[in-house]
């Protein structure tokens, strides 16, 4: 079994990626997991990669005008909501992330982020007949377990936790037991 634990020496919050193919229900798990980890009493936050370009400037609007004409950094605040755009010329390193823009919780939710070195709970579907992507070609040493709705074929024997993916209460049992619970 895989005993990776992360440690409060960190720069960061303790983050895990849930990682799957498209269509197996990373967002709705993740969803659900911060519901159960806030119930439980913890500071939550979420991370989504997304590997294609998205705006969340709208046309016309102010913000989109300031960015548009050339600000680096623009932040919209208001009573009970703060977004900030930000234009890099390089893509931030996800530690960096972490760190700034993830402060005073304690964990932090990562959608994606497949080639990591983050902690990983790989999301997977037995409908789906789609092999692992931790596991097999890429055996990746960051997987701690996989939320399944069943055993995923190609392996009769996994070298990590089988999690029930339609147990998120039991899912969150591990990650606070993995990722919250200190010696």
């Amino acid at each position: 079994m895989n005993t990776l634990r992360v440690t409060s020496r960190q720069p960061h919050p303790p983050a895990v990626a849930f990682v799957a193919r498209s269509g197996t229900g990373k967002t709705t798990l993740v969803e659900t997991l911060i519901g159960e980890m806030r119930r439980r009493g913890y500071r939550v936050g979420a991370l989504k990669h997304d590997a294609h370009r998205f705006e969340i400037d709208r046309p016309g609007k102010d913000s989109a005008r300031f960015t548009a004409a050339g600000a680096e950094v623009m932040v919209l605040v208001s009573d009970d909501t703060v977004a900030m755009v930000q234009k890099p010329e390089q893509p931030p390193r996800l530690d960096r992330v972490l760190r700034e823009w993830f402060t005073d919780l304690d964990l932090v939710l990562v959608e994606g982020y497949k080639t990591s070195d983050l902690p990983k709970i790989e999301v997977h579907r037995t409908s789906l007949g789609k092999t692992l992507l931790c596991r097999g070609e890429k055996n990746d040493p960051h997987l701690l377990a996989v939320a399944s709705d069943g055993p995923p074929d190609e392996f009769t024997e996994l070298d990590v936790p089988l999690l029930d993916l339609e147990n998120p209460a039991a899912i969150a049992d591990f990650l606070e037991e993995s990722f919250l619970k200190f010696e």
